[in-house]
């Protein structure tokens, strides 16, 4: 076997890896107070505490980034962060009366918008999300569904 040019430490930080997935939540944690010496963050998945931990273990190996690239990944943010723009998403706004449609899986659906709440197959609605969730049996953006709002590049607008 190549052990390659950190020799049997690598096997050993593997091994140490490998190791994490048979701890509990509540271990991983205690080895996350004892690599990062904070708290983890709340509602910390597995995953995460996993991934975290062993990232810290082959840098405390191996060594961390380059001093080029932590200047490199500190300027960029900086950058970023000075041309961030906080555009709250545009929604448009239909007025009483007007007849939204929409095709899902070959059928067509049509809401009228009422001044409180919506009208679909003859019954009321509260808002938009509620009938969206009827249509197609899970969470939707309202808006994001009849197209009121566009889809943002983050993904982040609507749970679909």
């Amino acid at each position: 076997m190549n052990q390659g040019i950190f020799g049997g430490e690598t096997a050993q930080v593997s091994n140490q890896i490998a190791a994490l997935f048979d701890l509990r939540v509540s271990e991983l944690k205690d080895r996350w107070r004892s690599v990062y010496g904070t708290e983890p963050p709340p509602r910390s998945s597995r995953k995460l505490l996993i991934s975290a931990i062993a990232y810290r273990m082959q840098e405390r190996a191996f060594g961390g980034l380059k001093p080029s690239v932590r200047r490199l990944l500190e300027r960029v943010s900086n950058e970023a962060s000075d041309h961030r723009i906080s555009r709250t998403p545009t929604v448009t706004r239909a007025s009483t009366g007007t007849v939204l449609i929409r095709d899902w899986q070959g059928k067509s659906h049509h809401v009228t918008v009422l001044d409180r709440g919506v009208l679909y197959r003859k019954k009321n609605y509260r808002s938009l999300s509620q009938v969206a969730r009827v249509i197609t049996g899970c969470r939707w953006s309202g808006p994001l569904f009849f197209g009121l709002r566009g889809r943002s590049k983050e993904g982040t607008h609507g749970t679909r």
